[in-house]
């Protein structure tokens, strides 16, 4: 079976993604900053923001899904929800352990949340804005298996994983500018899915 959004449903998930990407960007870039600040090891502070990370991706990851409804059925986003959960809970369990299970378990996850980013922009590229996203799901994948090689180095850091935070905030910045941008112009295609 074929549903096909109306023109208003599209131009309403729109403007719910450009808000939920203004807040990822924002979010992404101060938890960084304050990761910079206080990751020289895995302190109680810095086993929180870790796992905190992972459990804002299930909340965006909510609030996604919820906007994508009248479009899209968000299976994915559900799959996405699942994944971050894991790995909040993951990530938590490796602190204990160091840096080097933290490493692995993070970039598990970047790997797999990577994959369903790309899954899920790329449909959504007619509704405009999700170019940035594509990349970023593609770099997710890229960097998640950095992360995992980095792991056994020597003297493994945290700083690659705290760094990825940078360009997904940029790249959820930009969507969000290009989907406002897309939003006045109004959307080219109407978006169909199969159930």
């Amino acid at each position: 079976m074929s549903t096909v959004a109306a023109p208003s449903d599209i131009t309403h998930t729109a403007s719910a993604l450009r808000r939920l990407y203004f807040v990822r960007a924002a979010f992404a870039i101060l938890w960084a900053l304050v990761m910079f600040a206080t990751a020289d090891e895995i302190s109680p502070v810095v086993a929180a923001l870790l796992v905190l990370y992972p459990l804002f991706d299930v909340g965006a990851a909510v609030v996604d899904a919820n906007a994508s409804r009248a479009t899209r059925p968000p299976v994915l986003l559900h799959v996405n929800m699942a994944v971050s959960l894991a790995a909040a809970a993951g990530v938590g369990i490796a602190a204990a352990s160091g840096i080097p299970a933290v490493l692995r378990v993070w970039g598990a996850w970047a790997v797999v949340a990577g994959v369903v980013q790309l899954i899920v922009a790329v449909p959504r590229r007619r509704m405009g804005g999700q170019w940035p996203m594509i990349l970023s799901g593609g770099i997710s994948v890229l960097a998640g298996a950095s992360f995992v090689g980095s792991a056994g180095a020597d003297d493994p850091t945290l700083t690659s994983a705290i760094g990825y935070a940078v360009p997904g905030g940029v790249f959820f910045l930009v969507s969000a500018l290009r989907l406002g941008r897309s939003g006045k112009e109004g959307p080219r295609e109407r978006v169909t899915s199969s159930s």
